[in-house]
Parts: C-alpha cells; structure tokens; sequence
C-alpha cells in the first residue's frame, strides 16, 4: 500500500492543474426487492449488491459519464476510486429517519467516474477507467488504499465487515465519508465507527488544516465550503448574509454547518476523514446539469477539495 501512495503522490507533484480546463460536458424512492440484494437506486435502476463490481456497469443517471483508456500494460498504475457497499437499519427510529431510506448508492455511478476522469485530466495522475465498488468483507479491498463511504448515518456493520473495516484501517488503509447530514446521522455513523475503532476520539479539522491548501488552495471560512444537494439548492442564497439559507429544506437538528472530523493512528496519520453537512459528491455526480451549479460548486469547490483529499490521504 505504501508503493501505491508513493507512485500517487508523485504523479500529483508533477501535475500541471488549471482549473480553466474544467468544463461541462454536454451531456423514486428506492427499496430493496424481496429478500435478495437488488436495490433500487436513483434513476430507478437496479443494482445486484452480491453480483456489481464496478460503476462502469451501471448506466449513468445524470448527464453521462466519460469514457477512457490507459496504456495497455498500465492498467494496475492507476488510482482507483472505490465505494463500499453496506446496508443501513432496516427500519425507521422514533424522530429519525426524513432521508433513512438513502444508501451506499446516492451519487453512484456518476460521482464516482466524474471524479476519477477529472483526476486524470487535471493532474498526472492515470485513473481507473471503471472504478469500484466492494463490500468490506471482499478482501480485495486491501488492494486499494482508500475506500468511500456516502449516506452512511443509519449504516449497519455485521461482525464480519467491523472487523474487516478494523483490519483495513489499521493496516495503512484510509476511508473517506461524505454527504450525511445533522447531529442523528452523525450519532449514528460515529456509534458505528466506534465498534470499529473502540477508544479512538475525532479531531475536528479547520481550513488551516494542510488537507485544505496541499494543492488547491481552499482556505476560509468553511461555511464557503459547503456544497448543497442539487434537488434542493437555494438559487438565491447570499453567501454574504448568514440569514440566507443553503437549502430550500431542513436537514435536521445540526445540520446548518459544515464539519471536517478525522480519526488518527497512533502515527498522527488519518484513518477515517469525515464531511458532515457538505454534498460535495453532488458537485462531481451533477457537473452536467447546470451551468451555473457547475461554476459555482463543481469547479470551485467539489473537485479541487476533491483532488486536495486524495492528495494529502495518498501521502500522509
């Protein structure tokens, strides 16, 4: 894994990333089905969780994803984005619940391909041209050295996968979590991490945290970070009145600011990187569909804190 991360990082030093490159490309409710592991996700498409292996088998939901080749030979020297599958509670909790019935699927497979093309095409770096999607317990996951988590508030480890996730995180192995939103959902992932990492404590992270400036510059306030869920952006939103609300819906008790929390070893190296109340994914799955969202969040904001996180977990 250590090769891996190394091979990464040198390819990102050597980018030459100017974010004028960016440009858009033209371009129900889900439940699970009987007692097997199909599942309904966005778009109305269904997934085997027991069968997928890759986002390239599953058909884009959003404005299309693109296409792309390595060098034959070169097709292991590559960063590959990989998402976990996992199950949340099967049922809902007294004043829980508005958004339960989201999963591991929210943003799949547009998020995932976006991300892993404007890698290739903003720095040095060779991307997977398919990425991945994996359960815990697939020991394939050590082959990869950062796992993905979104919509994880109401997630549900077996023994198998703590164990599994325990093993990987503290073998060198990183995950990174993003889009779940208020203090029920934050409770409910942190409850599940801590099977996973008994005793290990969060740090809060703030922007003069170098994950914030070791490539992109992001530095600020973190508010400005913040991205919201296309569906329910406020299009009028002042940036500059903090009366002006994101969102045109509430998304529970605590979820008006945006947090980055982290879990370290006991090397100071992160193992577990959260972002709470910030849906920067939407920003890489939704380039397509809206000029003004793309300039505003995609570009701005999604992809270059994007690109700045799997920097600085690849090489610390």
């Amino acid at each position: 894994m250590s090769v891996r991360r190394l091979m990464l990082a040198a390819m990102i030093l050597g980018a030459g990333i100017c974010l004028a490159q960016l440009r858009p490309r033209p371009g129900a409710n889900p439940r699970a089905y009987g007692s097997g592991h199909l599942v309904q996700i966005e778009g109305g498409l269904v997934v085997n969780e027991d069968e997928i292996r890759t986002a390239r088998e599953t058909d884009s939901h959003s404005s299309g994803t693109p296409n792309w080749t390595n060098a034959p030979g070169f097709e292991e020297d590559v960063f590959t984005f990989t998402r976990v599958i996992f199950h949340s509670e099967p049922g809902p909790r007294l004043n829980r619940g508005r958004f339960r019935w989201l999963g591991w699927w929210v943003d799949y497979p547009d998020a995932d391909l976006n991300l892993s093309y404007r890698l290739q095409q903003l720095t040095t770096i060779k991307t997977d041209p398919d990425a991945r999607v994996v359960k815990l317990t697939d020991p394939s996951i050590f082959s990869y050295p950062l796992l993905y988590m979104e919509h994880a508030g109401y997630m549900n480890l077996n023994e198998e996968e703590v164990a599994a996730l325990r093993k990987y995180l503290l073998s060198g192995g990183t995950l990174l979590v993003n889009d779940f939103w208020g203090s029920d959902e934050w409770n409910g992932f942190a409850a599940e991490i801590g099977r996973v990492l008994p005793g290990r404590a969060w740090s809060g992270l703030t922007t003069d945290h170098e994950v914030f400036k070791c490539v992109y510059d992001l530095r600020g306030p973190m508010k400005r970070l913040q991205v919201p869920t296309i569906q329910f952006w406020n299009r009028d939103q002042d940036p500059n009145d903090p009366n002006s609300p994101l969102q045109t819906i509430f998304r529970g008790e605590g979820s008006e600011e945006m947090h980055v929390r982290a879990i370290l070893d006991d090397r100071q190296r992160m193992m577990i990187l959260a972002i709470h109340n910030s849906d920067i994914s939407d920003g890489w799955e939704r380039e397509g569909e809206n000029e003004l969202y793309f300039q505003k969040y995609s570009e701005k904001i999604a992809y270059p804190l994007g690109i700045n996180i799997i920097f600085y977990l690849m090489t610390h």
